[in-house]
């Protein structure tokens, strides 16, 4: 079973893990998500969890004892081999491995998820471990943030997916990006599967698939492509692609 917490002020957000891949592995005892309200630590009678920052300026910044007490009992039930993670904009972009990594070796995680202008950074010298981010840009709160990595998460976790070959096909899994996908009906809007697709061929539509992902690597995300070892049938493929997509590659 794979645990995760979240130290959040709003946890009634996180019933939103309850629908789809992540409700069922809920349900199915794979994956148990447990929350901390630092209100539930603040003093009474206002129950207050933020004050205005020291030094002046717009906002509020959420207090070190309650948020302080509540990763404390967050870290206490999740046992030391908890990971503590605040979401944060200053924080890195994971990539799949390390959370493949992270599930695979069953590491309990415990994500922050801060509101206002911020968190007191003696929260962060005292008990964050890791500081992740979505990209580049602010959200209002850490909550949506967490929900996402969780989610990520929970599909890597033996028998969240009701198919599991399907994350082995997902995006990053391989170093590469996911080929094309298509459905019925096998044309739409003039526009047609392909037929190599529809043959049945297991071989040809394996070959298909490597020299697709492959393509839109190359073309989307480079940077990827340059990390990977390529075979040299690898090589074949990406050049027979860029030479059936050189015009729309200009």
């Amino acid at each position: 079973m794979l645990h995760l917490g979240v130290v959040s002020i709003m946890p009634d957000m996180f019933n939103a893990l309850d629908f789809g891949v992540t409700g069922r592995a809920i349900e199915d005892g794979l994956v148990q998500v447990s929350t901390w309200n630092p209100r539930d630590y603040a003093k009474p009678p206002h129950f207050q969890v933020d004050d205005k920052p020291y030094g002046g300026g717009p906002g509020m910044v959420m207090l070190y004892e309650p948020l302080h007490q509540a990763i404390s009992a967050g870290k206490h039930a999740l046992g030391k081999a908890c990971k503590t993670v605040y979401l944060s904009p200053q924080g890195k972009q994971v990539k799949q491995e390390h959370l493949c990594a992270l599930v695979e070796n069953k590491t309990p995680l415990l994500f922050v998820a801060g509101r206002y202008e911020g968190i007191d950074e003696r929260v962060l010298e005292q008990d964050i471990d890791e500081e992740w981010s979505l990209g580049d840009f602010v959200l209002s709160g850490g909550e949506l943030a967490a929900m996402v990595y969780m989610d990520a998460l929970v599909r890597l976790v033996p028998g969240g997916l009701g198919h599991p070959e399907s994350k082995e096909q997902d995006s990053f899994m391989q170093g590469l990006l996911d080929h094309p996908h298509y459905t019925r009906p096998p044309v739409v809007d003039g526009l047609e599967a392909p037929e190599v697709l529809m043959q049945g061929h297991h071989n040809n539509i394996e070959q298909w698939r490597r020299k697709q992902a492959l393509g839109q690597t190359w073309l989307k995300r480079p940077d990827l492509l340059s990390a990977c070892t390529l075979t040299d049938e690898d090589k074949q493929l990406l050049t027979e692609f860029k030479q059936e997509h050189g015009q729309a590659c200009k």
